[in-house]
């Protein structure tokens, strides 16, 4: 096929992410998928924010102001925010778990987690606001923002550096995005759960989506003891290191921070606030992530397990995030690059990134995260590839991206070896990436 007729062929599927789109906006925000996830979830929100910005900047708008209604008041963003209208056997865990209303600086009027997820919500601010068109209504929308967007960074650099070393520290796998990754294999294996078991709960995450696509039993145990734990403690930040069995610093994460304190940087010099804070934490964050996290030896980045010590060594597309820092050394791009390349990411199809590296043993084509190709993913490191000046090789990774999405619809993830799509149908942050990807070849 020419890459004109691609071109018109991905042109062609443009209202059928739209038609995703439409289908999972409740009125005030977008929910990832009907049947499997009916909340708001926080990266997701981003990259819907950036997928509405090509077809409706209000509602663009309106997805990150929903989200940031559930902001906590020591700047923190909750990973779901609840609507309640959904019942809730819908989800699990759901409202009642999580407990918020009870928790100290909670938002009062709306139920949400108490866990966060990656910062991607200035850059997507920054976008949303590049489309609105009008000077004044993109710079008001800005405004409005602003505040909370830095607190939501600061909470991180401040209360979240539990290393004490200028990065930002996850508390349960669920926080990184990538909740069932083989990097979290080791740190997860030392959760001790009670003598007794972990007390009963309902999955309903395999209720849509087949079992062998979704986390083991004994990692989702993991996942609530942690969860529960977290919460049990009111959600507190002090002293990490002393109460938390999971704490991780993770490259993808703060890779995301760091683009995302980048976008603050803008955002404050066109509305004329201080940028140079920003200026400040984003330098800092860059060289803590090369200190700590870069492995010189396996040249790639590393997750630093601070409850158990060391550098965590499964080769997973966590290691790749990094490529987002616009001021990364030539040879460590270089580095990420040719990892991106090889045949641990990419097969023999070239569909895209696995998740996971799919040389290793640990490496399943079906489950979740520990193999599968995901769109989001994919798109973030185009975006990180053209920030390295590898632009050929972005365009390259959104091809296949396209490509996926034409063979197999809007799925959450893509099987690695051949393109098939799995878990939920009709996604939203597949929609997105979509609609960015081909709106801005288009443009």
């Amino acid at each position: 096929m020419t890459s004109g007729a691609a071109s018109a062929r991905a042109a062609q599927l443009l209202p059928a992410a739209r038609a995703v789109l439409a289908a999972n906006w409740t009125g005030s925000s977008t929910v990832p998928s009907r049947r499997q996830y009916p909340h708001q979830w926080c990266w997701d929100a981003a990259y819907v924010a950036i997928g509405w910005s090509w077809l409706d900047t209000g509602r663009a708008e309106q997805e990150l102001e929903s989200l940031l209604g559930g902001q906590w008041a020591d700047g923190r963003v909750p990973h779901i925010v609840f609507h309640p209208e959904v019942p809730e056997e819908a989800y699990f865990p759901g409202p009642r778990f999580w407990r918020s209303p009870s928790a100290a600086g909670a938002p009062a009027g709306v139920q949400t987690s108490g866990l966060t997820q990656p910062p991607l919500h200035a850059r997507a601010a920054l976008e949303v606001a590049q489309r609105i068109g009008d000077g004044d209504a993109a710079r008001g929308f800005l405004r409005r923002l602003h505040d909370r967007l830095a607190a939501q960074l600061a909470y991180l650099f401040e209360r979240r550096d539990a290393g004490g070393a200028g990065l930002a520290a996850i508390v349960h796998p669920w926080e990184s995005g990538l909740d069932d990754s083989p990097a979290w294999d080791a740190p997860l294996a030392r959760v001790e759960l009670p003598p007794e078991g972990v007390a009963p709960y309902e999955r309903q995450d395999r209720r849509h989506v087949a079992a062998d696509e979704r986390p083991s039993d004994a990692a989702y145990d993991r996942f609530i003891h942690l969860a529960r734990a977290y919460r049990d403690g009111g959600y507190a930040d002090e002293r990490l290191a002393e109460r938390c069995e999971f704490l991780v610093e993770d490259p993808l994460f703060n890779a995301i921070l760091l683009w995302s304190t980048h976008a603050m940087v803008e955002i404050a010099e066109r509305i004329g606030a201080d940028a140079g804070r920003h200026r400040e934490a984003a330098a800092g964050l860059h060289a803590a992530l090369l200190s700590r996290l870069w492995d010189g030896d396996r040249r790639r980045f590393l997750p630093r397990d601070l409850a158990g010590g060391g550098l965590l060594a499964p080769r997973t597309i966590l290691s790749l995030g990094p490529l987002l820092d616009p001021d990364l050394p030539a040879d460590v791009a270089d580095a990420l690059a040719a990892e991106l390349a090889s045949p641990h990411f990419r097969s023999e199809g070239g569909l895209g990134v696995a998740s996971s590296d799919l040389l290793a043993p640990e490496f399943d084509r079906r489950r979740y995260w520990r193999g599968p190709i995901w769109g989001i993913l994919n798109w973030l490191l185009s975006r990180g590839l053209r920030q390295q000046g590898l632009a050929s090789a972005a365009e390259a990774l959104e091809a296949t991206t396209v490509g996926l999405v034409e063979r197999a619809g809007m799925r959450e993830y893509f099987d690695p070896l051949t393109g098939e799509g799995r878990g939920g149908t009709d996604f939203s942050f597949t929609a997105a990436v979509f609609l960015d990807i081909v709106s801005q070849r288009s443009g």
